[in-house]
């Protein structure tokens, strides 16, 4: 992969990364087609990180599809799909991992203890593989974009983080790999998690600016779905991830799945 990026840097192209775990779906897909629009190059790393899944998450039976992945990833031209093995990221004797303070400590850094580590590491390791001048992140994870902002700017590692919109289903869903978990009742169920977002939007938009009522207002909704058990809703500044601000946050478990998704107040709500 280096060998392949120093040919194309060495021809004057732009070199753009897609990071993934695969199991794709129209959210990444949409990061790909801007990452084409944007660079000569693109490349989709496709990598279920380890060390990124806590102890008892899902990393056994996390979502895999690596035919159907390569067959979207051929149809959209990109030009190289990285796949590589556990091994090959972190071989025998690995012991260096990167970790973010601040911004990655709250919401779901407490939630998942380690989870941060694992993804600023593996991220430092895809831009180094890749060399790539821009890399794509959609904004429904939007605590890893804070976390890999800071870490390319704190490590001066002249990588530009492109952040692309959450794409969601019609009736609001926010598009994840996990929400195949759901059967259909929890299917139908999840969407108290847009619903909130959107009342909260509402809220902020007729002037409501209390932190502690906007987060009351996304409890409420997700109280009142009986598949849903709330793990936090907060209202935070996006850069920071400290109070108060106007990125509003839930993640919720609807049934054995864990999904969260994100609205800025400040913003129309989509639908």
């Amino acid at each position: 992969m280096r060998d392949i990026a120093r040919g194309w840097h060495a021809a004057g192209h732009s070199i753009g990364l897609v990071p993934t775990m695969g199991a794709l779906h129209a959210g990444h897909m949409s990061l790909v087609d801007q990452a084409c629009r944007e660079n000569d190059k693109v490349v989709v790393s496709v990598f279920v990180n380890p060390i990124q899944f806590t102890a008892g998450e899902d990393l056994g039976r996390y979502p895999r599809s690596p035919e159907r992945d390569l067959s979207l990833l051929r149809a959209a031209g990109v030009d190289a799909v990285y796949k590589p093995s556990v091994a090959d990221m972190y071989p025998t004797g690995a012991s260096t991992h990167v970790i973010v303070h601040g911004v990655a400590d709250a919401l779901e850094g407490a939630a998942r203890p380690g989870h941060f580590e694992g993804v600023a590491t593996v991220v430092a390791k895809l831009f180094a593989a890749t060399s790539a001048d821009r890399a794509y992140f959609g904004q429904k994870d939007a605590q890893q974009v804070a976390v890999v902002k800071r870490l390319a700017s704190d490590l001066d590692l002249g990588v530009e983080i492109r952040v692309c919109p959450t794409v969601r289903e019609a009736d609001g869903l926010a598009l994840s790999s996990r929400n195949a978990y759901l059967n259909p009742a929890e299917r139908q169920a999840a969407v108290c998690l847009s619903r909130a977002l959107g009342l909260a939007a509402e809220a902020y938009g007729r002037g409501e600016r209390d932190p502690a009522r906007l987060r009351a207002i996304l409890r409420e909704v997700i109280d009142a779905e009986p598949l849903a058990k709330l793990d936090y809703a907060e209202v935070v500044d996006a850069a920071t991830f400290f109070t108060p601000g106007s990125l509003a946050l839930v993640a919720v478990r609807i049934g054995a799945t864990r999904l969260i998704d994100n609205h800025d107040l400040k913003l129309p709500y989509p639908g």
